[in-house]
């Protein structure tokens, strides 16, 4: 990427994903830092790592410049409870707290602050017994859900496969394609029969997120409901396939800049014209939440028949403005003006 795109400022990437698949954060910083550049780490799902000899490296152990990282996620603090973390000489820690600064509030909460260093002194004092306990569980649940019939806990394929470096285990995918059901489905099903809630789901995976919370109890809960949806998959509707694109098809073309594309002139259009016109919308399966369309890129076809046969599968797109996804909003056109 930097041989493709030299002048770029600094290198951004997720580590953990919400599949809970870690980069090899060490090397990706040699390789920034042989370039002068900084390294910036989304690490969303990494609370907990510093705590815990037995999970992934840390970024900043691994010496990235910066880290962000939701406390509220896979720590205790409360809803919107994040931090960065800086470290290093190519971030200037002024213009990074003015950059801050431009988008914090100036009535921030309280409960938020206090949680975060509530959790944090905790952590300090009990955070490797709490989060040793939790791998331990983990592991157990792991095990269980791996001896009922139809279910399939991925572990060796996202890191072998998917050429990850490590995997927190804490996220714990389920394949429940055998049950001839998507992941919408499971979800949905758990949720309205079960009371439980689980993270991210697509067209064949559920993912249950453990944490220092969890005990006997609530695994026990959890295993229980997924033999319940064992029991009741033959009964659910058979769903409609999802047209799940070719990787190189999920890489579109970014021909504006994504506020002129935004703010611009833009029209609404059956989303069957979409292809090869510009996105002035996102269009984001949620979870995990990662944009498949910005606005900006040119549309490709396989990008609508993956969300709409998504869409008509189970799967939620909070952002376009018709989130059933009949229509779309696309940078406007002018008229063709024929030559004289």
């Amino acid at each position: 990427m930097w041989q493709r795109y030299p002048d770029a400022s600094a290198a951004l990437i997720v580590s953990p994903t919400p599949y809970g698949t870690c980069a090899d954060l060490e090397a990706i910083v040699e390789i920034c830092h042989r370039r002068g550049k900084p390294l910036i780490v989304d690490e969303a799902w990494g609370a907990h790592l510093p705590f815990h000899p037995d999970t992934p490296t840390w970024a900043m152990d691994a010496g990235a410049d910066i880290c962000v990282v939701s406390v509220h996620k896979m720590g205790l603090g409360f809803e919107q409870g994040s931090i960065f973390h800086l470290q290093g000489s190519l971030v200037d820690p002024v213009r990074l707290s003015q950059c801050a600064d431009v988008l914090s509030t100036t009535s921030a909460n309280t409960l938020i602050y206090g949680a975060m260093d509530g959790w944090r002194r905790q952590m300090v004092q009990e955070g490797e017994a709490m989060i040793g306990k939790a791998l331990d569980l983990t592991r157990r649940v792991r095990r269980a859900i791996g001896g009922i019939p139809g279910l399939h806990v991925l572990e060796d394929e996202l890191v072998h496969q998917e050429a990850s470096h490590d995997l927190d285990i804490l996220h714990v995918l389920i394949d429940v394609s055998q049950l001839g059901i998507t992941g919408y489905q499971a979800t949905d099903w758990l949720r309205e029969n079960c009371r439980i809630d689980l993270g991210t789901n697509d067209h064949r995976r559920v993912e249950a997120v453990m944490s220092v919370s969890d005990d006997d109890g609530t695994a026990e809960r959890l295993l229980e409901g997924l033999r319940a949806l064992v029991d009741a998959a033959p009964s659910l509707p058979r769903p409609p396939a999802v047209v799940v694109p070719d990787e190189k098809d999920l890489f579109l073309e970014t021909v504006m800049l994504p506020r002129d594309a935004f703010f611009g002139p833009v029209e609404v259009i059956p989303v069957e014209e979409a292809p090869g016109r510009i996105a002035a919308e996102m269009a984001t399966p949620y979870p995990p939440g990662v944009p498949l369309l910005l606005p900006g890129e040119r549309i490709n076809k396989a990008a609508i028949d993956y969300l709409r046969s998504g869409v008509e599968a189970g799967m939620v797109l909070p952002d376009p403005a018709d989130p059933t996804l009949k229509t779309i909003r696309v940078v406007r056109e002018e008229p063709h003006k024929p030559q004289k």
